[in-house]
């Protein structure tokens, strides 16, 4: 293979005075192949893109929830941990993969062709997710819908869906004030109130079905509240980057209006200090416990949506030089931050919650089945680092070599050390004990039956077994021994590396296919009339691997 590279780079860099891509008066022409694929076409598009991207339910409802059931403050230790070990060296490497080759999650796999099927695992699971979120996204549109009105349907008991155990606390209260004392001669026990009922009987409609294997009849207006939650996805994305670079605008900062409204509500409501405080005081015992910990890093996965292929699509649309280093944490501590924020907005009305039913903090929200492909949300990211960084030092060393031609400097050891080893073996860990551990689900207090059980796991395997079935393709596709059948498949094509020919130095020059042109530092050179300082550092990369090669000659 690398005979053939050096063959390859010999006959391709012969150079001639006038380069296919230059026209006659030596003006070096765009493209082609990147011009149909399209840019952002704002400097502000791909940043609010990652924002919008990762800034969601994940924080205004995963996050306090995980928060509230596993131990208040202290959970925020293991999360910023976590953040640091896994969550923001992982959400660069993936933002450095897709900006340096300006491919997506399938095509960038020419870096090795032998973990493509991670790509195609990308792609299930993210189809899996969207089916999944676009639901949430209709029950939102549906509550909205509900909601214009004077009257809420929520509000009261006294509905057709409502059953005896129904009790409206606030007027119990303003009958008998002392409903909320213990040992009041009024017994709330068993009641559940009018809003639990309205989501549960009908929204829902839950006592139309008799589990998950007979579902009932479909609820019409569910079902068009869904069918309007695709066809805003539809609009958004209509125009590639063109269109959804402009939504984004409204999209990425929208939430934050509505967050900042829902904070102040809820500060200003009748016990939300008692919630505050819940949430502020730390249960350090909770961190003894491995389930914690496993818990904090599936909330980074699951929110920042690293491994699921979005990242890397949304910088392959960026210029080559952009500033992710710098977007990577204005995204990643913007997205924890955003998260700290939310809690303090929902555990103000789980204190409100609380003095309104009058049982502690801990006791007033329910568990759901939100569970999210745990395997998938480890595994990926664990084949996403292994593919990345190659095998071991020299293959982070070599990904550092391609960041620094790119942003003009290479990462610092925070980021080595994370790459090489914390990230790998806290996944590792993760994904061992996820396994180990692993607990069926459950909705309140109905229990899914063995057939849907095994239909999850499936589901969350699927894109997982993507990547083996990808290795045999590619490996089969190669000649020789099975062996030299493998070491070929795990190098790069070719083919691999920025998709410009302007930008392709070091062992990159002049590797795409049918290239005849001049070194592409000439061709910088003709058409902007100088060297910046990522040339500058194209001339230091060069040397620095002619002089490799030279001693292992």
């Amino acid at each position: 293979m690398k005979r053939l590279r050096a063959s390859h780079l010999q006959e391709s860099s012969t150079p001639d005075l006038m380069s296919p891509s230059e026209g006659e008066d030596g003006v070096v022409s765009e493209l082609e192949y990147t011009a149909d694929r399209g840019n952002w076409t704002g400097k502000l598009d791909f940043l609010l893109s990652c924002i919008g991207y990762c800034v969601g339910l994940g924080n205004v409802w995963r996050f306090p929830y995980r928060t509230y059931s596993n131990g208040g403050g202290a959970f925020l230790i293991p999360y910023f941990i976590m953040l640091g070990i896994c969550g923001i060296p992982i959400f660069f490497m993936e933002l450095s993969l897709g900006q340096f080759s300006s491919l997506g999650p399938l095509a960038v796999w020419k870096i090795s062709p032998f973990f493509k099927g991670a790509g195609v695992g990308m792609i299930v699971i993210v189809s899996l997710v969207a089916i999944y979120y676009n639901m949430i996204i209709a029950y939102v549109l549906f509550y909205l819908f509900a909601s214009l009105t004077s009257d809420l349907p929520w509000q009261h008991c006294g509905n057709w869906w409502n059953t005896d155990r129904c009790l409206d606390h606030r007027v119990v209260q303003g009958n008998n004030s002392s409903v909320k004392l213990p040992g009041s001669s009024l017994n709330i026990t068993g009641t559940v109130s009018p809003s639990e009922e309205y989501w549960s009987r009908y929204v829902l409609h839950i006592q139309g079905s008799s589990g998950i294997g007979s579902p009932g009849g479909i609820r019409w207006n569910l079902c068009l509240c869904l069918l309007l939650a695709w066809i805003i996805v539809y609009l958004c994305i209509l125009k590639g980057v063109k269109s959804s670079g402009k939504v984004v605008y409204f999209t990425a900062t929208f939430p934050y209006v509505i967050l900042v409204m829902l904070l102040i509500r809820g500060v200003t409501l009748d016990g939300a200090w008692k919630g505050i405080k819940f949430y502020l005081t730390p249960q350090f015992d909770h961190l003894l416990t491995s389930k914690v910990w496993i818990e904090a890093a599936l909330q980074i996965f699951y929110s920042l949506g690293v491994g699921f292929g979005g990242l890397l699509t949304f910088a392959s649309y960026n210029t080559f030089n952009q500033n992710i280093y710098r977007d990577t944490f204005i995204v990643t501590l913007g997205n924890a931050f955003t998260s700290i924020l939310a809690g303090f907005a929902i555990f103000s009305v789980l204190g409100y919650m609380s003095q309104e039913l009058g049982v502690p903090v801990d006791q007033v929200a329910q568990a759901g089945h939100d569970n999210a492909p745990t395997f998938s949300l480890l595994v990926l990211p664990v084949l996403l680092h292994a593919a990345y960084a190659g095998a071991g030092q020299p293959g982070v060393q070599r990904f550092s070599r391609d960041i620094k031609m790119m942003l003009g400097f290479e990462p610092g050891i925070y980021f080595k050390m994370c790459w090489n080893y914390l990230s790998p073996l806290s996944m590792l860990a993760l994904l061992v004990y996820s396994i180990v551990k692993y607990e069926p689900s459950e909705y309140g207090t109905y229990k899914l039956p063995k057939w849907a059980e095994i239909l999850g796991i499936f589901m969350g395997l699927l894109p997982c077994l993507m990547v083996p079935t990808g290795m045999v393709v590619s490996v089969l596709r190669e000649e020789g021994t099975l062996k030299e059948r493998i070491k070929q498949a795990i190098r790069p094509s070719l083919d691999w590396g920025p998709a410009l020919e302007e930008n392709r130095t070091g062992i990159y020059v002049n590797t795409l296919p049918g290239s005849q042109s001049p070194r592409p530092l000439m061709v910088h050179m003709r058409k902007y009339g100088g060297i910046t300082c990522y040339e500058n550092t194209a001339i230091e990369l060069d040397k620095e691997i002619e002089m490799e090669e030279e001693s292992m000659m």
